[in-house]
């Protein structure tokens, strides 16, 4: 059976954190996943710890996949996400690398810098 792509990766990975499907994004993830937020600094390691941030983040988002890219090892993604109360959608870009079937890295890029919000200091380290 040939191994799942990283576009096809990165495609359902979109597609199950809009569906809140906790139990498929766990079969995504490599146990060491890396997450990292660089507007923030906020760096994420961990399958546990990512799958915490996912379920107690405040679920105010929508994405929805624009285009996505890649090759054998990695791919990257422009997404379109609606913020709720927010009247338009903003950009933000994904990267992921993968490795046997399942994301290692995954990296967030958001139109600003901003500083995060409290309570996500025992799930990320700052970089």
């Amino acid at each position: 059976m040939p191994e799942t792509s990283p576009v096809e990766l990165l495609r359902t990975y979109v597609d199950v954190l809009e569906a809140r499907d906790w139990p498929a994004l766990t079969s995504l993830l490599h146990e060491d996943v890396v997450y990292r937020l660089p507007q923030t600094r906020e760096v994420v390691r961990g399958r546990d710890d990512y799958l915490r941030w996912n379920t107690d983040y405040p679920d105010v988002w929508h994405l929805r996949l624009v285009e996505a890219y890649g090759d054998r090892t990695g791919a990257a993604a422009r997404l379109s996400v609606r913020i709720d109360g927010e009247p338009h959608p903003v950009d933000a870009l994904v990267f992921v690398k993968a490795a046997d079937g399942r994301l290692v890295e995954i990296t967030d890029w958001w139109p600003e810098a901003y500083d995060p919000p409290p309570g996500r200091e025992h799930l990320a380290t700052r970089e």
